[in-house]
């Protein structure tokens, strides 16, 4: 009898210490990036935010990351390699993972998922995004009133409906100081390629621009702006201040760490749901980096007014009277974009040059 009791003894103390081990295994979270972590762009900014996960949660969450997974079918593989790795929470960061990250997400309905710049969900699949137009009026604004020549360059990554909504939103603003402002539009057809991009700073150059805008993740097009001399360029994703003053003059700045940690939280408190987030300026979400001493005071603080306009919502970026290139009407004055034509936007504003490629 004594022998039963030590041995149901020992089995529930087994079964203690195994229950407390499991309590505090880590939460797994992964990161799936399309470029490298040192891109100095975009990637590196999710990388900060991977790392402020870690400061923030030390033993109790553990994160792996994969870079430089390219977009579409190939992307499948990767996530599901990272769910089958035990990832209990998975951010795949770029619009391109987008039906990967769904096509995954149903095979592991105990993982959650998180994909950024997209718009399909799921039970266990949120989307996040931040109002980078938000940032491409404060860029638009220092840039028509910078230029000399009057023309602006554009290095596009791909024509979808984040790139076209921060064209159109640079332009307005860029527009509204300069009304002889022109923009001339490259499109990369990619993220992350340092020779492509300074080619198309280059390309751009040659066309005239002295300001040059990007929606692509390196920081060459800096580099030949540097190299060509007398242009004036902006971060993207990044502060990418090591061209500051010239010719980087100021950028945006995505800040994830916030919402990562939250999310990560979310998953170790078991509240975690499918969400839609899209934040700007105002939560913190975008960031304006430092305006340099290239810029005149007056025109920094134009800029910097317009921010804050922003963040508090007393401005949107996209009020009318705004019609679409074709000149036929869009917003009526004072009328204000809904989300829904944003989100989906295909179409340039009014007085920009050029198609949209299909």
């Amino acid at each position: 009898m004594h022998l039963l009791k030590t041995l149901a003894a020992s089995a529930a103390l087994a079964v203690g210490f195994a229950g407390a081990a499991a309590a505090q295994d880590p939460v797994k979270v992964g990161f799936i990036y399309v470029g490298p972590v040192g891109d100095g762009g975009w990637t590196y900014e999710h990388e900060q935010g991977r790392l402020a996960v870690e400061a923030h949660f030390g033993d109790a969450v553990e994160t792996v990351i994969q870079e430089n997974v390219p977009e579409g079918a190939n992307a499948e593989a990767a996530i599901t390699r990272m769910a089958v790795s035990g990832a209990d929470l998975i951010f795949t960061t770029s619009f391109g993972f987008m039906d990967p990250t769904i096509a995954v997400a149903e095979k592991f309905p105990d993982v959650k998922f998180e994909h950024a710049t997209g718009y399909k969900t799921a039970d266990n699949v949120g989307v996040y995004s931040a109002r980078f137009y938000e940032g491409r009026a404060v860029q638009g604004t220092i840039a028509g009133h910078l230029t000399q020549s009057n023309i602006i360059g554009y290095i596009g990554s791909f024509p979808i409906p984040e790139v076209i909504r921060g064209i159109n939103s640079a332009y307005i603003h860029a527009k509204k100081v300069n009304p002889d402002v022109q923009f001339k539009i490259i499109w990369a057809y990619t993220w992350f390629d340092p020779t492509k991009e300074a080619d198309a700073a280059k390309a751009l150059i040659d066309q005239g621009a002295d300001v040059i805008l990007q929606h692509t993740d390196s920081t060459a097009p800096q580099a030949a702006a540097q190299e060509a001399g007398g242009v004036y360029t902006f971060g993207q994703a990044s502060d990418m201040s090591e061209y500051a003053p010239m010719p980087r003059v100021s950028s945006i700045i995505d800040n994830w760490a916030p919402y990562y940690i939250a999310r990560t939280q979310a998953v170790i408190d078991g509240t975690w749901e499918s969400d839609n987030t899209w934040d700007g300026i105002g939560p913190g979400m975008v960031g304006i980096g430092e305006i340099s001493d290239a810029v005149p005071a007056e025109v920094k603080a134009e800029a910097l007014a317009l921010k804050d306009a922003i963040a508090s919502g007393e401005y949107h970026p996209f009020t009318g009277p705004l019609n679409r290139q074709d000149g036929s009407a869009w917003l009526a004055e004072g009328e204000v974009a809904d989300d829904g034509t944003l989100v989906g936007m295909d179409f340039f504003v009014e007085g920009i040059v050029g198609e949209i490629p299909n």
